[in-house]
């Protein structure tokens, strides 16, 4: 049995559904069900990784976890978790874990010490930016067309949310060739932010429109929605971020397929942008 941690989130749900397709037992978490039901499937069980009492039953007969972070401590999580009989955790890290130095970093490399401790085997999935963070630009998108962004000359590699769960869930099913493995992930391309509004304005068919803000700006407006010291960091790697990001072959290498590209993903997210369904 699995347990699936953060189901009804952007990484999660997609996990959810691929370990379904692959006929494997899930047991979703969610802390808040309710808000997101999981299309099919088994029903999402309600727990909190800050308490992990919640936990304990939904832990019976469970030996693989997929393990999205919270902000509080895991240790008592994978205490509980080790004394159900978990083997294995796949952990929902970041590759700002992997060299970076601010609380993004410095976040995600207490996660991933606390379950090399717990004794637990382990493999962490560090994906760099997700595709599904420009879904922030829907309004814009579907309001006056002009998407506004600072640092355009930045480039990242983003990745789409279904690439991230097939990486945790090869990781899942088939433990032992993933066991103590730190996989960076990356989409296809390296793309600065006027190449994805000009992707999103070709496959949605619109005229869209790019604006550079100052950072200042930015980060008021970042903070409206985020802790000021992770609008920090967001900015901070934005602005040490050259012109051509790297690309990783971490999705290729562990699923044997290539990942999503930017124009795949708006496609398959049409509906967000206020676009019919496309195929």
């Amino acid at each position: 049995m699995i347990l699936v941690t953060g189901a009804t989130g952007t990484v999660g749900r997609n996990v959810v559904r691929q370990l379904l397709e692959a006929h494997a037992e899930v047991r979703p978490v969610s802390r808040s069900p309710e808000r997101a039901p999981l299309p099919g499937g088994p029903v999402a069980v309600r727990g909190d990784l800050a308490e992990p009492e919640s936990l304990r039953s939904a832990l019976g007969d469970v030996d693989r976890v997929f393990l999205f972070p919270a902000a509080a401590p895991l240790d008592p999580f994978l205490d509980v978790a080790r004394d159900a009989g978990v083997r294995h955790v796949v952990l929902l890290s970041s590759a700002a874990a992997d060299g970076e130095s601010n609380a993004i970093a410095r976040s995600h490399r207490v996660h991933e010490r606390a379950v090399a401790a717990s004794g637990l085997s382990w493999t962490y999935i560090r994906p760099g930016a997700f595709m599904a963070n420009d879904l922030m630009w829907a309004p814009a998108v579907r309001g006056d067309g002009v998407v506004r962004a600072p640092y355009a000359q930045a480039a990242t590699t983003p990745i789409d949310e279904r690439d991230i769960a097939a990486v945790a869930v090869r990781a899942l099913l088939d433990e032992d060739r993933h066991a103590h493995h730190a996989y960076q992930l990356t989409g296809p391309e390296s793309l600065t932010v006027p190449e994805r509004v000009e992707i999103l304005g070709k496959v949605l068919g619109r005229s869209l429109r790019f604006e550079e803000l100052d950072p200042a700006q930015a980060r008021e407006l970042m903070v409206a929605r985020m802790p000021a010291p992770v609008a920090d960091a967001v900015l901070g790697m934005m602005a040490r971020a050259g012109s051509n990001a790297p690309v990783s072959p971490s999705v290729q290498q562990v699923t044997g397929r290539p990942p999503h590209t930017y124009a795949d993903w708006v496609a398959h997210n049409a509906a967000a942008w206020g676009s019919p369904s496309m195929p």
